[in-house]
């Protein structure tokens, strides 16, 4: 499983780490504001109250391997760039980041952000799949289960032929184009066609089926918290009618 930093609880990242709680529990969340520290403690391993722009604090804070950082620090862009900058320096290979400008979107695609997004409850919808898989390049809802990805071509095809890998049957997605990783033109395909490595699919199905052909994690079982006595007390002697 990958492990997933959050540096502020801006709108975007609240909405992202929700759903990621639900995966797993290695994340790391680090903001200056105690109370949104305090709303989400419960969902992650490790959360603390520090201030993002200390550049001792954050490399001491994250973890040695961080696969995914989220970005999201609340009317803050200057800041925002900094820690782009300063997680790039400490070899983060995924950084998402929150922007509200074109302009300020490309600045930080230069310092080193991977994905930039301008919105807050709905990107977190189309991103977070794409931050839970290694393989998940894209994600297209088209409407109602329906949707369309761009996924790398899994290990366990590389070298069979498209109608070897009989992916409609196999795992409920059919493929539409195909192209290289390192290029953005889809190229033409038959039926004969041998699956490379570094081969990109576009592919169309429900989004489960989808989610499953590219490794996307499911939600994991939910602890229950033990119930206070007093909490239990309370119910066995709750006030009732007479039943007799």
């Amino acid at each position: 499983m990958r492990t997933f930093a959050f540096i502020g609880l801006g709108p975007l990242a609240m909405g992202m780490l929700e759903s990621i709680a639900e995966m797993t529990d290695q994340i790391v969340v680090i903001d200056k504001d105690a109370q949104r520290i305090d709303r989400v403690k419960d969902l992650v391993r490790t959360a603390y109250v520090a201030d993002v722009l200390d550049e001792e604090s954050l490399q001491r804070i994250l973890p040695d391997a961080v696969d995914v950082a989220i970005v999201d620090i609340p009317s803050d862009m200057e800041a925002s760039l900094m820690v782009v900058h300063r997680l790039k320096k400490l070899g983060v290979a995924e950084i998402i980041v929150k922007a509200d400008s074109d302009e300020r979107s490309e600045i930080l695609k230069v310092l080193g952000a991977t994905r930039v997004v301008n919105s807050d409850r709905e990107a977190a919808a189309r991103i977070v799949p794409m931050a839970l898989s290694t393989t998940l390049y894209n994600f297209i809802p088209i409407g109602g289960e329906l949707v369309m990805a761009e996924v790398l071509s899994p290990a366990a095809l590389v070298g069979r032929t498209v109608i070897e890998a009989d992916l409609r049957r196999q795992a409920g997605v059919n493929i539409v184009a195909i192209r290289d990783e390192h290029s953005q033109t889809y190229r033409s395909f038959d039926r004969e066609y041998r699956l490379l490595a570094t081969d990109v699919l576009l592919v169309a199905g429900t989004e489960q089926d989808v989610f499953t052909f590219s490794d996307v994690p499911q939600s994991r079982p939910q602890k229950k918290k033990p119930r206070p006595l007093g909490t239990i007390l309370k119910t066995l002697f709750k006030p009732g009618k007479d039943r007799r």
